[in-house]
């Protein structure tokens, strides 16, 4: 029962006041938050998140009036309330309930490809312009293969420039774009949830999956490259109940084909979900996409309808999950506690999540691309994706290739492919006017190397005698026009950003890296020495990985630190 201030003076020589101790709700939040709220009740705390954007995207940032009133409602307490919304970068904490919060909000991507750009440029001109909206910077926003882009609310404008810009808030240009997709109807007509159904009714076995994708190959396209039918054995081998997590927090600087395929054929990236979550019995599945792709959001949602509207699967066995601008939930653990409504901060492993995941169950994780090319397999044969790959490799891979080439994109290719044949046979050679220095492999994590190894196969396990990994295939490819020390400042500052903050060696580490790094001498014995005890200190990968570009400059380009 909330009670309403009152002056009525208490009995005795004190005359106390009656009043409400502690924060005050105001009825009229109370009544707003329920109304947004009521398709919700009962809340749950692990749809916390989800909550919080309700009030994020109606009142364009999370007032305390409101943080108060979802505090009462949900009976968790203020302090985990403000704790998640001030771990996620998409939501905006108001400072008190009287701020008028801006009905316009312009990003603009700093992340390596886009400022190659000249986007800190066009973000400066954009602040100085727009004095009354909310101008900020922000990472990847996974369309590289258009720098440099901005997003007004949650229109991606590519290739932007001012003009761009004004004419879409003139207009009231603001809402998202998808690219034209293949549909329900025309999935279906080509054979398409054939397979969930034949493992559904029994007719497919795991046995069979299992020999299949092991002579396939197929592995995790996410980053980490484990064996996909491994995968399903271990989470298959702990007792149930089971669940799924879809990866789909395609954070990684360079890194859009994930996408490119949720966009491009919706309903095989679904059937690909559901055939994985069947064999591993998993009882529901969680697809988890990253804010920035809002429209791919609202894609999927509706291709989800259609698949209960046609009970191919029941009522909320697919479940949307909305990240709220944290890189480090691209990392499984960290996934997990999102889908939780909590920080997304790594757990320490072991335990992994394939034995205690979500919400403490095994758990079977896995990345957009990875499950859609499940169907294509099982129905071409494991042998027909092995047979593909190039100096010595073998399957598949999608390449995001960005950066100072005449044509940038998603390359669909041979595994193990060079990126001077990446360059010169699917991206039409440099930009004119630039001369290839450096590349890339893996995205921000995955290290740089210069042209002079530029031969060598791109694909897992070929990079590591060079301290560099492929991850995800972002390939961001860098020309002489660069100040190489630039480069690796922006990474440095991109982790520092990005780091949950829960470990020492990567929370300090990247502070202090960028500090010595923004000084016009770089104190290499320095720097090398704080590498190695972020490489080695840190709970998770981000941190880990943190300094791999920064070893790699102090390694292949020398002259442009001295």
């Amino acid at each position: 029962m909330i009670m309403m201030n009152t002056k009525k003076k208490a009995a005795g020589r004190r005359n106390k006041v009656f009043f409400n101790k502690g924060r005050q709700v105001d009825y009229n939040a109370l009544n707003e938050a329920r109304d947004l709220l009521n398709i919700y009740f009962p809340l749950k705390k692990d749809m916390l998140i989800e909550y919080l954007h309700l009030f994020n995207d109606k009142y364009n940032g999370l007032y305390p009036k409101h943080l108060r009133a979802l505090a009462e409602l949900s009976k968790l307490s203020m302090s985990e309330i403000y704790e998640v919304a001030s771990f996620y970068a998409h939501f905006h904490i108001l400072s008190d309930d009287t701020e008028i919060a801006p009905d316009i909000t312009i990003k603009v991507c700093d992340s390596i490809t886009c400022a190659m750009h000249d986007a800190e440029k066009l973000y400066h001109n954009v602040k100085l312009k727009y004095k009354n909206f909310r101008v900020e910077k922000a990472p990847c926003m996974g369309r590289c293969n258009f720098a440099p882009v901005v997003e007004v609310n949650h229109n991606h404008i590519l290739k932007a420039n001012n003009s761009k810009i004004s004419n879409a808030i003139r207009d009231k240009n603001l809402s998202y774009k998808n690219d034209p997709f293949i549909n329900f109807k025309q999935y279906i007509s080509s054979g398409g949830y054939q397979l969930f159904n034949d493992i559904s009714a029994g007719k497919i076995s795991f046995d069979n999956m299992i020999e299949v994708f092991s002579k396939s190959g197929l592995r995790g396209l996410g980053g980490a490259g484990f064996p996909a039918y491994k995968k399903w054995q271990f989470v298959k081998s702990y007792k149930g109940p089971r669940l799924m997590c879809i990866n789909a927090d395609e954070g990684e600087p360079g890194t859009f084909k994930d996408r490119y395929y949720l966009n491009k054929d919706p309903h095989r990236f679904l059937e690909g979900t559901l055939v994985a979550a069947r064999i591993v019995e998993a009882e529901k599945c969680y697809i988890y996409i990253r804010d920035e792709y809002y429209g791919l959001i609202k894609l999927i949602e509706d291709q989800i309808s259609i698949l209960e509207e046609k009970n191919i699967i029941s009522e909320g066995y697919l479940e949307i999950r909305r990240g709220a601008g944290a890189y480090i939930c691209g990392e499984e653990s960290a996934l997990i506690e999102s889908v939780e409504g909590k920080r997304g901060l790594p757990r320490n492993r072991p335990p992994y999540v394939a034995e205690v995941g979500l919400f403490g169950r095994p758990t079977l994780v896995h990345n957009v691309e990875t499950v859609y090319w499940i169907r294509e397999i099982f129905e071409k044969g494991g042998d027909w994706f092995s047979s593909f790959g190039r100096n010595g490799r073998k399957g598949l891979r999608t390449y995001s290739v960005s950066g100072f080439v005449k044509n940038p994109g998603i390359v669909l290719t041979d595994a193990g492919t060079t990126v001077n044949q990446l360059i010169n046979e699917h991206c039409g050679g440099m930009l004119d006017g630039h001369k290839f220095k450096g590349y890339l492999p893996g995205g921000a994590s995955g290290g740089i190397l210069p042209a002079s190894l530029g031969n060598i196969p791109l694909d897992f396990d070929t990079l590591q005698e060079y301290d560099c990994f492929i991850g995800s295939a972002a390939v961001v490819v860098l020309s002489d026009k660069v100040d190489m020390k630039d480069i690796g400042l922006n990474l440095m500052r991109f982790f520092e950003d990005e780091s949950c903050g829960q470990c020492t060696p990567c929370r300090n580490g990247t502070s202090m890296a960028v500090k010595l790094m923004s000084e016009k001498a770089w104190n290499v014995k320095l720097l090398t020495n704080l590498s190695k005890t972020m490489n080695k200190a840190s709970i998770c990968g981000l941190g880990q990985a943190a300094p791999n570009p920064l070893q790699s400059i102090i390694k292949h380009f020398k002259k442009d630190i001295t």
